[in-house]
């Protein structure tokens, strides 16, 4: 089995950092993304970007870190005891990006690879990600699409690769005090060693590719469908909803700021403007209703 070459995972990240801003910068007539590079006090560091003011986002955040720790932090070694007293490497790309209209879904991917050493003891490492839509007004047509690139990405890798993660993804993206999903899912996964590290990687950057694949054709879709005051306010209440599972339940925010990680840069997921309405309902047969009861539980979108 080959060993973990942390420079080769480094360099793919960044590398995807920047097509992925390079990309989404298409959209845009004027905005463009701002660089804050920063330093990890333990070690390592990372590259901030961010684009605010957007005529198609608002505002969207892609992170590249490698940061060094004497110790894991207690969100990382709950599960995983044998992870206690080894220093670690971690290092990822995390994205956040929220759109204007609200016709356009929110989305997120990550991309990570975790180093644990021990002097005298053989290292453990794992890969972990994926990517996950949250739509606000959803065309099923958008869905469909999105689930079947996320397939694409895991064909090469199993039959069995896409199930086992997009089901992972409906579970992870819960709001068990909502008892809804945040959005209508993609993949996630972590731990992912079993297959020695050069499939791991490869299959780190088939998920790490497929982003844009799947979220660009969706943007360009539906940027310029007219909106009002209605969907704009809808947008921004449901926005709250992403505020509350990052807070909550994201293991990465945790990781970070347990961590001692740098806030600005784990807290860059959240949206620029959200609100909260006490006990808001939707209207029967409303496009906010559609929302409710067709899209925010797990579905099997493939097999229609």
């Amino acid at each position: 089995m080959a060993g973990p070459d942390i420079e080769a995972v480094k360099s793919y990240l960044l590398d995807l950092q920047e097509s992925i801003c390079n990309a989404l910068e298409t959209e845009e007539p004027r905005a463009r993304f701002v660089e804050d590079r920063w330093e990890h006090a333990a070690g390592g560091g990372g590259r901030t970007r961010v684009l605010s003011g957007g005529e198609t986002f608002e505002q969207g955040g892609v992170n590249f870190s490698h940061v060094r720790g004497a110790s894991l932090p207690a969100s990382a070694t709950a599960h995983r005891p044998e992870l206690a007293g080894r220093g670690f490497q971690a290092t990822g790309v995390s994205l956040v990006i929220h759109p204007l209209n609200p016709y356009v879904p929110t989305s997120h991917a990550n991309v990570r690879f975790f180093l644990a050493e021990k002097e005298g003891e053989t290292p453990i490492w794992w890969f972990g990600g994926g990517f996950d839509l949250t739509p606000f007004y959803p065309f099923e047509e958008d869905v469909i699409h999105w689930h079947r690139t996320a397939r694409s990405a895991c064909l090469p890798f199993g039959e069995d690769v896409y199930p086992r993660f997009k089901r992972w993804c409906d579970e992870y993206f819960f709001l068990k005090h909502r008892n809804e999903t945040r959005g209508v899912g993609g993949l996630f996964f972590d731990d992912l060693n079993e297959w020695g590290f050069e499939r791991s990687f490869a299959f780190l950057r088939s998920v790490g590719d497929h982003y844009l694949k799947a979220y660009l054709p969706i943007v360009q879709r539906r940027k310029a469908i007219p909106y009002g005051e209605r969907e704009r306010e809808f947008q921004l209440y449901r926005r709250g909803r992403y505020v509350e599972f990052n807070l909550v339940y994201d293991r990465g925010t945790l990781f970070g700021l347990q961590s001692g990680g740098r806030t600005e840069s784990i807290l860059m997921s959240l949206p620029p403007v959200a609100h909260w309405r006490y006990d808001w309902r939707p209207e029967r047969g409303s496009a906010e209703e559609n929302l409710y009861l067709n899209y925010l539980k797990p579905k099997e979108w493939l097999e229609s």
